[in-house]
């Protein structure tokens, strides 16, 4: 379902193209991506995306057709268009596994290829791995501020497009999500998936008991009942006496639905009335405009909701749209590059990320170091791609999920409690001298 062209580049990288083939600038290069800094209210990322970037990577090439374009398009040399025709990633990738938390300043990926090749694929790799890692990000925040909740990405019709709405479902279930509404992520991704039913379906019925009874004989399986339309309590006193006669029936109602107003009001007073009524097992859930923040605050405060349906807040990244990310060159024919942009130096050469932990397993400090240099930490970046290949040991979805469950684990206190704070991310004195001697 995904769109693997190659025409999803800047004009730039074709340009640049051209001109590296007409000097014969084919020799190795060595780009990293990296995040600059981090947004407000931010103080550790999660990777995601390297799934979608090696089945990109894999397939890489022009179809017969947008070659055909690119030459009618009369941008570029017949003899240059024509060169594109063999055109495939021949390259290593080496990077952080997904679900890993990382922090400004620390490669997440490492591209290693003829500079043609790691040159054209800039623009699709950082659309792929910024997107989801800024989703990642902001899913296990969520994660974080309601521990032991059920978390459902209700998204994808905020999102901006089919593609990023898919792709937040898959970035949001590798956070901790335990599944979303879009149907295509189940297929796609085997993401879970999850649903209730709109106010539209109370409203086309004349009462709201004839609603409940005839959704619930068609749909008994995973019962979810939304009782905000009109009146909430009203409609959880309905759904009180309408559970004995769908019992009867072997139908169990398993949750109602929230989805305005105070919720934290509203779900205690729907407690009560399902509790008097013996209906300690139905389950609450809530949505509508929640954050991280709504999220931590309905926690904290003890309310009795069981899960939680996100959308707008999680598939926008609405608090940080975006993150200052690059990719950038750090070594090409066997010498270091760097760039001295003022506000955007890079470290120059190909670098490694070690992390250190504490006696009780929770992330200390990362010294991001040359590959060359010897460091006794954790090594983040890991071999992916071998020569245009994946290599066999590739984590697959669940197992990504599974180590980001744990990454989370490993965060330092305060920032499992999202508080502000720092880990410390130092740069080797051997990365320091080698960016001192190239800044003239």
């Amino acid at each position: 379902m995904l769109d693997h062209s190659l025409l999803l580049s800047d004009q730039y990288q074709l340009s640049m193209l051209e001109a590296y083939l007409a000097e014969g600038m084919t020799e190795t290069a060595v780009f990293e991506f990296f995040v600059r800094k981090l947004p407000p209210r931010r103080d550790f990322l999660m990777a995601a995306g390297l799934e979608q970037l090696v089945e990109f990577l894999e397939g890489m090439r022009y179809t017969p057709d947008e070659l055909a374009w690119l030459r009618a398009s009369g941008s570029f040399s017949a003899r240059f268009v024509d060169s594109l025709a063999g055109l495939r990633f021949t390259g290593d990738v080496d990077a952080m596994p997904e679900g890993t938390v990382f922090f400004p300043n620390e490669p997440v990926m490492r591209i290693t290829a003829p500079l043609p090749e790691a040159q054209l694929i800039e623009s699709r790799l950082i659309n792929l791995i910024h997107f989801q890692s800024l989703i990642a990000s902001t899913a296990a925040r969520m994660v974080l501020a309601a521990p032991g909740k059920q978390l459902v990405d209700f998204g994808f019709r905020r999102a901006h497009g089919a593609e990023a709405g898919l792709l937040a479902a898959r970035a949001s279930y590798l956070a901790g999500f335990d599944g979303t509404a879009t149907v295509a992520a189940h297929r796609e991704f085997g993401v879970p998936v999850f649903g209730t039913m709109a106010h539209s379906f109370i409203q086309a019925h004349d009462d709201e008991a004839t609603a409940f009874e005839r959704f619930a004989r068609v749909r008994p399986s995973a019962l979810t009942l939304l009782i905000d339309t009109y009146d909430t309590e009203r409609a959880a006193g309905i759904v009180a006496r309408l559970a004995p006669k769908l019992a009867a029936e072997h139908i169990a109602i398993a949750a109602v639905r929230l989805d305005s107003g105070d919720l934290a009001a509203h779900a205690c007073a729907v407690r009560r009335i399902l509790d008097e009524a013996g209906l300690q097992k139905v389950r609450i859930f809530a949505s509508g405009g929640l954050d991280d923040r709504a999220l931590l605050q309905l926690c904290r405060s003890a309310a009795p909701i069981d899960g939680f349906g996100v959308g707008t807040s999680l598939t926008t990244s609405s608090d940080a749209p975006a993150l200052d990310c690059a990719y950038k060159l750090q070594e090409y024919a066997g010498r270091p590059r760097r760039k001295l942009s003022e506000g955007k130096a890079t470290w120059p050469g190909r670098k490694q990320v070690y992390r250190f932990h504490r006696p009780d397993g929770t992330i200390a400090e990362d010294v991001v170091a040359l590959v060359s240099e010897p460091c006794a930490g954790e090594p983040l970046l890991r071999p992916v791609m071998r020569a245009g290949r994946r290599l066999p040991d590739l984590p697959d979805l669940s197992r990504a999920r599974s180590h980001a469950a744990r990454s989370l684990e490993h965060l330092p206190p305060p920032l499992r409690r999202l508080e502000a704070a720092e880990v410390l991310v130092h740069i080797s004195q051997g990365l320091r001298d080698l960016a001192a001697s190239m800044t003239t």
